[in-house]
């Protein structure tokens, strides 16, 4: 369960904090669940590649903002005397900073979103604000999945419904990245939206979802 929405939030994420970085940023995903951690997903296959290295080092920025529950920065794998061989292994695939921001997953699991970027002064304060908080709405929309996926007694109209929400959650998060807003105006955007196309909120939600990727988001809040 957690590794299919972690996969899918990857690629959102990647999006997101490309737009407001202004350059490519790549995402792996790590989880870690009984003190195990793996990588899960990415929003490449060589962000899946990427991560795996720090996997097979044992050690670096994503392992160390799952131990410390908060975002961890590698600014420059060059001058950085932290991790040695994990950034000699960077420096042989062309990146040069990375990123690491958990996510709270509850049922004693966690997740650290791992951004890689080919430059260094990629990952502003203010980028890796926005990527804290992405990860603390993306966070809450994974343990409501979880709680969704598990609810095996429940009614299928109460399922939905909870879907719903992780998808109007889910792009409150990539509303808020992009508009630097909080988690409100995010809401009351979505919410504006919905009313001028005469569109179900979740339907709004979804299709922003499905496009943040490849269009601009910004056709979405004309109003």
């Amino acid at each position: 369960m957690f590794s299919s929405v972690l996969g899918g939030l990857s690629i959102i994420a990647a999006a997101a904090l490309s737009r407001s970085a202004g350059a490519t940023v790549e995402c792996g995903v790590t989880l870690k669940h009984a003190r195990k951690t793996t990588t899960v997903g990415g929003s490449t296959e060589r962000a899946v590649h990427l991560d795996r290295i720090e996997q097979a080092v044992g050690d670096g920025p994503c392992i160390a903002a799952l131990k410390a529950a908060t975002p961890v920065l590698l600014a420059d794998v060059r001058t950085d005397p932290r991790w040695p061989t994990y950034q000699e292994r960077l420096i042989e695939e062309g990146i040069h900073s990375v990123l690491g921001v958990p996510l709270e997953l509850g049922e004693n699991a966690a997740a650290v979103l791992n951004f890689f970027a080919p430059a260094t002064g990629v990952f502003t304060e203010a980028t890796i604000s926005e990527a804290a908080s992405f990860a603390d709405v993306a966070g809450s929309a994974v343990r409501l999945a979880v709680r969704v996926g598990t609810a095996e007694s429940a009614a299928d109209d109460l399922s939905a419904a909870m879907m719903s929400r992780t998808a109007i959650n889910i792009a409150c998060g990539i509303i808020m990245a992009q508009n630097r807003c909080s988690q409100t105006e995010a809401m009351s955007i979505l919410m504006k939206v919905s009313s001028h196309r005469n569109q179900k909120l979740r339907d709004v939600a979804d299709e922003i979802v499905r496009k943040v990727s490849g269009e601009e988001a910004s056709t979405y809040f004309d109003m």
